[in-house]
């Protein structure tokens, strides 16, 4: 059997990073940064207020409580020139531009709130409540470097320095499709010998969960010919292709029997459970990456993990390889097949210690929903007893 580093490798070596686009700034969420981001102008542009109060002299508020005439009020947006002299105090918002001669901000909070003479109750220091110009950045400072996944404050120093479009490499578009002629979608009542699809939905979750966008087709009963029919219909909209069901040994395997003839897509056995059987190449014109991912829930969750997940980390021009793991102890034994890297449902504590969960077949959904941690078993490991330190792989 093919080993799991030996998988993935091919995998990654086959995958493609997507190319770059530029997009609206609203579009760019969850997209990888592609260029450089710098300030044209130093943030703050200028001088202004912290707070809601009074520009003043620090001098003049040394000694309190002081009583000075109010001479001007200055607003957030404001692009009127203004002073403050000695013995003078202005109102200003915060945001607002700092006056000419005023070296310091009383918080409101700290005066009676008068409006043509305030009473100040409290001393501040020379700077007080002042944002300085640059502060924050200088001008032609570089904010954001490329490999930069945009998440929320990403996107928002993006627009802090002016930028409407930027340069990104997408989300992955990535549709998921489900076969099996037992298949039934959740909300419709169950016949003789089927059951709810689940992976589907799984599998198009953990997509969005990993950075890309995913979209369920609709599921494909065990017809080789009306797979390819879907497939052909899918990939004007992927950049990835992700099956479940139809690799394995026995007949009506729709996924193995439609692309096995191509002889881009590869099916194997790899040395893990759950999840030995898997196919991987590539369909279509545009040598689409497909992923032939095994039927069983836990099989192909644990296979997304382990195989797509990381491609998706390439395709989005991120650091890809093996998941990451942390070690833990174990609080109850373990058993795992000879030959295979077994990858056991488990719960991770905050002390460092996981503990298997009992239900451990493939086929188990309520199970790995209840786990927080894959428990990685060597290959050359039979069995682990409690206390063992062990890899474990967080859900």
């Amino acid at each position: 059997m093919k080993s799991v580093d030996a998988h993935l490798a091919e995998i990654l070596a086959t995958v493609r990073t997507l190319a770059p686009l530029e997009l609206e700034l609203e579009r760019s969420l969850g997209t990888t940064l592609a260029e450089e981001v710098s300030a044209p102008v130093p943030l703050p542009p200028f001088d202004n207020s912290a707070m809601d109060g009074y520009a003043v002299q620090a001098a003049d508020v040394a000694q309190v409580p002081v009583r000075l005439p109010v001479i001007d009020d200055v607003a957030a947006g404001s692009d009127e020139l203004r002073a403050v002299g000695p013995g003078h105090a202005v109102r200003i918002m915060t945001g607002a531009p700092l006056p000419a001669g005023a070296d310091a901000v009383v918080p409101v909070e700290l005066t009676d709130g008068g409006t043509a003479v305030v009473t100040i109750n409290r001393p501040v220091p020379l700077g007080n409540a002042i944002r300085r110009a640059g502060e924050d950045v200088q001008a032609g400072e570089v904010v954001l470097k490329p490999g930069t996944v945009i998440g929320p404050t990403q996107l928002g120093i993006i627009a802090g320095v002016g930028r409407r479009r930027v340069w990104v490499r997408p989300r992955p578009r990535v549709v998921v499709l489900s076969t099996g002629a037992e298949l039934v979608d959740p909300g419709l009542p169950l016949g003789p010998g089927q059951i709810w699809d689940s992976n589907s939905f799984t599998l198009t979750a953990a997509v969005r969960d990993s950075g890309g966008d995913g979209f369920r087709a609709t599921t494909v009963g065990d017809d080789p010919a009306l797979f390819l029919e879907q497939l052909d219909a899918q990939l004007v909209r992927a950049d990835a292709i992700i099956t479940s069901g139809g690799v394995s040994m026995g007949a009506y395997e729709p996924v193995k029997e439609a692309l096995g003839p191509l002889g881009t897509v590869r099916f194997e056995k790899v040395a893990m459970q759950p999840g030995m059987p898997q196919g991987f190449g590539v369909v279509g014109e545009d040598q689409v990456p497909i992923f032939a991912l095994p039927g069983n829930p836990v099989s192909s969750y644990v296979s997304f993990l382990l195989f797509v997940q990381p491609a998706l980390r390439k395709m989005r021009g991120l650091a890809a390889g093996p998941a990451e793991t942390v070690t833990a102890h174990l609080l109850g034994p373990v058993r795992s097949p000879a030959g295979r890297r077994s990858y056991l449902r488990g719960v991770l504590a905050s002390d460092g210690t996981v503990t298997p969960v009992h239900s451990q077949g493939s086929h188990q959904l309520a199970a790995l929903a209840s786990a927080n941690a894959l428990i990685v078993a060597p290959e050359d490991v039979t069995e682990l007893p409690t206390g063992a330190a062990v890899e474990v792989i967080r859900l």
